[in-house]
């Protein structure tokens, strides 16, 4: 799951060589944390924060398809 967040947010973003994706386990869900270039923050949040929901879908869908549970967190 965590390659499918970089390859998202690497489609999305101008400098892919800036992304990179941090993957904690917790307990009851595992955190991945999302870190791309400040000038690029505004492509993977989205207009209201669209982009950054959509992504958020498709990450929980990937994680109950694998009986898991996943968050997205986008760090500035």
């Amino acid at each position: 799951m965590r390659d499918l967040v970089e390859y998202i947010a690497r489609a999305l973003v101008d400098d892919p060589s800036q992304v990179s994706v941090e993957e904690v386990m917790g307990q009851k869900a595992t955190v991945y944390k999302l870190k791309v270039a400040s000038r690029d923050i505004g492509k993977v949040i989205g207009k209201d924060g669209r982009t950054a929901r959509s992504i958020r879908a498709v990450l929980s869908a990937a994680a109950a398809k694998a009986h898991k549970r996943a968050v997205l967190e986008i760090v500035e």
